[in-house]
């Protein structure tokens, strides 16, 4: 691995008081450099990378303020991939992301123009303040890694990673996102405030600038493609996969939820899980990955009653109950 800017090797002590080393997972390198800008949460940075990994999609859902665009910008630096930022607004046109065909006076033929979708790293801040023919946009984009564009179909560049942020207290000038869009992402997060000696110390990093700033990538786009190929390749026993499907199973059985997590979201969370053990230097997926992720990954995908959703229960509730009641398999490596 050459990681961009760095020595060729970043390694730390297989044994104390030895001379050799061993080198550092990928993924790993990402969550540590991102922790250093993103203080406080670990647990966080793991589930993004480890939807990066996954070659998923992440939607960050918190109030202003807490670090949900420094997130995705960490992130993006961390990775030596060109990045593009779109700022939502009501005015937005599918156009201004997907792109459009030109005219060119001078060779007399329309010429398309390529728009910010087409690039290694998207940050779609505040997509819920898009109308919903800007957000049907990046449906195809998001699924099939493409768009069409009056009829012909342009690939876009690999890899391609979203992160879209959303505020969900301010409903006015909002459209919120529809199931079929919400399924898209991979996993939903919330950063939440850090505690206090977090917040301390988060004060005296930006006394003279923003440790964002010179945060350097840790790894480039070509080692990127390599580790997600690599992710589909991390075993997973039978057992955990059973374990998925009756979490799923027990999602549509909740007396609460109208619809349950679909088959994609155990797709889901089988891809996202072993990208977690990829970043923890796992070779086999385990049932606390799987629980580490579930509530990520499946709530966002559960559709609540109406009528449970004014008692205050929600889809990480329904998540939650199926964490507790399902039993936890114990026979999961390799034979």
């Amino acid at each position: 691995m050459q990681p961009c800017g760095r020595p060729s090797i970043l390694a730390f002590p297989a044994v104390p008081g030895h001379n050799f080393y061993v080198p550092k997972p990928p993924g790993l390198l990402l969550v540590e450099n991102v922790e250093r800008v993103v203080l406080g949460k670990r647990a966080t940075i793991e589930t993004a990378v480890a939807a990066l990994l996954a070659r998923g999609h992440v939607l960050l859902e918190d109030v202003p303020g807490v670090g949900k665009t420094v997130l995705a910008r960490a992130l993006a630096r961390s990775v030596g991939a060109e990045f593009r930022r779109v700022q939502c607004t009501p005015d937005l046109l599918p156009s201004d992301v997907t792109g459009t065909a030109i005219f060119n006076m001078r060779d007399q033929a329309f010429e398309f123009r390529r728009g910010p979708v087409f690039t290694n790293l998207l940050l779609a801040d505040e997509i819920n303040r898009a109308t919903p023919r800007t957000q049907s946009a990046l449906l195809e984009a998001m699924e099939e890694r493409q768009v069409t564009v009056d009829g012909t179909t342009h690939p876009l560049p690999d890899p391609f990673f979203l992160i879209a942020t959303q505020n969900p207290i301010e409903l006015a000038g909002t459209f919120p996102l529809p199931e079929a869009q919400l399924d898209r992402f991979l996993l939903r997060l919330s950063m939440g405030y850090p505690d206090e000696a977090t917040e301390v110390e988060m004060m005296a990093a930006q006394k003279e600038r923003h440790p964002l700033e010179s945060l350097q990538p840790v790894i480039d786009g070509d080692r990127l493609q390599e580790v997600q190929r690599n992710v589909a390749h991390v075993y997973v026993h039978p057992s955990v996969l059973k374990y998925i499907q009756q979490l799923l199973a027990r999602t549509r059985k909740d007396e609460h939820a109208q619809y349950g997590a679909s088959p994609r979201g155990g797709l889901a969370l089988m891809r996202a899980s072993q990208g977690l053990a990829v970043i923890q230097g796992s070779p086999f997926v385990t049932p606390d990955h799987v629980q580490q992720l579930a509530t990520a990954v499946l709530a966002h995908r559960i559709v609540v009653k109406s009528r449970s959703r004014v008692q205050g229960v929600d889809g990480t509730r329904i998540v939650d109950a199926a964490l507790h009641e399902v039993e936890v398999p114990v026979d999961f490596e390799p034979v």
